[in-house]
């Protein structure tokens, strides 16, 4: 277990820390507030516990089954959770407190609340402050480096918000409810574009700054925290991000904004020219240290934490604080015993983004594809990703193979059968394979393996998109896009392909490789696809023979509707503002269409 692990749990004992390490005087004196404040910034060790519980704050988005990707049309989610009243268009202020991502499940899926964003952001505030009202009671370099740190975690608490909700009050300051009017108490919202600024801004600071590691390695004492890698990822992402249609134009995706709350009011080409330039500096200045891990099956395994591809992470500790991943998704019946909720069902429509082993996808005459053998010749992501009728199953806890069989079998059934949304079992056809660790699903906090938030892949995906959108298809966005086709074994994109038709191909490039790592609900946004995607009835793969009795005809592969109702508005492009933030602050303007 790593230093920062032992050192959040100690955070969460707070009061007790520090009484026993409190001397006599302390004890015998009546003002303890004042003083025990004194202790807690009187030295590094003490305001270091601080700081882990800011980082103790990350949501660790292994633990919802309920994750952003159940939002999207690459899965199929239980009708219980709360973004199955999302799909049905079921979205406004006062419901789910105006966070349909909010999952109840500790901090898990936070990342788009409020008052909870607000509430990190105020610790970071607060440390910040505190560091420097003593600092004289740390050295230089220390304060350097932890300040930066919580400027880091400040910026990205801010964009997981931002991402949802747009612009946002920019609070640098603590706020004292017994110092301060409420002129200063009550804030409005920060412009789009001036919340993308502030954000920015800071990270680019921070890597200038070089007071941060570039990168930490598994063993490190400090691996866990905040990097330069991280802040120069972040900071080309939310470029990236703001750069694409949904917010670069005249009118945003979410609807008519006169406040400018949920993009820029006009388009700037511009845009994409600097979200390319700093992800080709994280390739150019970090590419040494950053690398494609080589088994992209493995880099999740708990093993290979911090692996040349790891930018940033959420540690997580088995049983401790550790996550119910395993618990959550896989094949729900293994070797005939019950282990896992199936919570993880792909779609058709994602499967058939996977391409043929001869890089051509699906749709393409040339692939070879054949629809009723479907799952022949795939290429290598499909096989380490998911998990098809007929596919073989061996964990390391497993004695032996098992074969997953979704199919309809009157003569032989499985009891992975698609089911239709019966039991646990899945309704699509598949399951998930992809970050399973190899470790045997049995309840609880059982898995150790961290939360991989940034990874050097999606440098590669976001730098080849940005660079096609400013500039068109050179011979850099290929490099970008064939280094991960290369590590899957497909061939390289052919050449001469348009901006447009290069387009399509980074954006199946970055749905199969991403898939599952919630990056596909922020593209179907960004891009403002969410409304044609997310208006249709997903579809699973059922399974027959046509001589059911017996077995001995043909086994049919028919692609079937999931007959569950799906809306997506306009207004969803964005989260409302939570009704009780509009309630108690007459100065925050509400989203459009809400």
């Amino acid at each position: 277990m790593k230093r920062i692990r032992h050192t959040i749990l100690l955070a969460m004992l707070g009061v007790s820390l520090f009484a026993t390490s409190c001397n006599e005087d302390f004890l015998e004196n009546d003002i303890k507030s004042r003083l025990t404040d004194d202790m807690q910034w009187a030295s590094e060790g003490n305001a270091d516990l601080f700081l882990n519980d800011i980082y103790a704050a990350l949501s660790n988005k292994w633990n919802s089954p309920d994750n952003l990707d159940n939002f999207t049309d690459d899965n199929d989610a239980g009708f219980y959770w709360k973004s199955y009243s999302w799909r049905q268009g079921i979205v406004d202020p006062a419901v789910n407190n105006g966070t349909p991502m909010d999952h109840a499940n500790g901090n898990a899926t936070d990342y788009a609340s409020w008052a909870a964003g607000f509430l990190k952001i105020r610790k970071c505030n607060l440390f910040i402050q505190k560091i420097t009202e003593n600092s004289a009671n740390f050295s230089e370099a220390y304060r350097k480096k932890r300040i930066d740190e919580v400027r880091f975690l400040r910026a990205y608490y801010y964009s997981e918000m931002f991402m949802h909700l747009g612009g946002l009050p920019i609070i640098t300051e603590v706020l004292d409810r017994n110092t301060m009017g409420e002129e200063a108490l009550y804030r409005s919202r920060n412009t789009f574009e001036e919340t993308f600024n502030f954000i920015t801004k800071e990270l680019g600071e921070i890597v200038a700054n070089k007071a941060l590691p570039v990168k930490y390695n598994n063993g490190d004492a400090d691996a866990g925290r905040a990097t330069l890698g991280a802040a120069l990822a972040l900071k080309g992402w939310l470029e990236l991000y703001a750069a694409s249609p949904a917010f670069n134009a005249a009118t945003p995706a979410a609807g008519a904004d006169p406040n400018k709350l949920v993009g820029f009011g006009n388009f700037d080409a511009k845009r994409w020219a600097t979200a390319a330039a700093t992800n080709k500096q994280f390739m150019d200045t970090y590419g040494g240290t950053y690398a494609l891990f080589p088994d992209i099956n493995a880099f999740w395994w708990e093993k290979n934490e911090y692996n040349s591809e790891v930018i940033w992470d959420r540690q997580v500790v088995a049983v401790i604080m550790g996550s119910n991943y395993e618990q959550y998704g896989g094949p729900v019946w293994i070797d005939g015993v019950y282990y896992t909720w199936g919570n993880y069902c792909p779609t058709q429509e994602l499967v058939d983004q996977f391409a043929m082993a001869n890089g051509k996808p699906i749709s393409d005459p040339g692939s070879g594809y054949d629809p009723q053998n479907p799952y022949l010749n795939r290429e290598k992501r499909f096989y380490d990703f998911i998990v098809y009728d007929g596919a073989p199953y061996k964990q390391d806890w497993m004695a032996k193979v098992d074969t997953i069989y979704t199919r309809i079998d009157k003569v032989r059934p499985s009891k992975n059968q698609i089911d239709f949304g019966t039991d646990d079992v899945g309704n699509t056809g598949y399951y998930f394979k992809k970050k399973i660790n190899p470790l045997k699903p049995r309840g609880g906090a059982a898995s150790g393996q961290n939360y991989v938030y940034y990874r050097y892949a999606e440098v590669l995906l976001n730098y080849s998109e940005a660079q096609n959108e400013a500039v068109g298809p050179d011979a850099s966005v290929y490099s970008a896009i064939n280094a991960i086709r290369k590590r899957s074994n497909l061939p390289e994109l052919p050449a001469g392909l348009t901006k447009e038709t290069m387009r399509q191909a980074i954006r199946r490039e970055r749905r199969v490789e991403l898939c599952f790592e919630a990056k596909r609900f922020y593209d179907i946004i960004r891009w403002v696809v969410a409304e044609d995607v997310m208006n249709k009835d997903f579809h699973g793969m059922k399974i027959t023979n046509t001589s059911p009795n017996d077995n001995k005809g043909k086994w049919v592969y028919e692609v079937v509707g999931l007959n569950h109702p799906h809306v997506f508005t306009k207004k969803m492009y964005m989260n409302p503002v939570p009704q009780p933030v509009v309630d108690q602050n007459k100065k925050i303007v509400q989203n459009p269409g809400y």
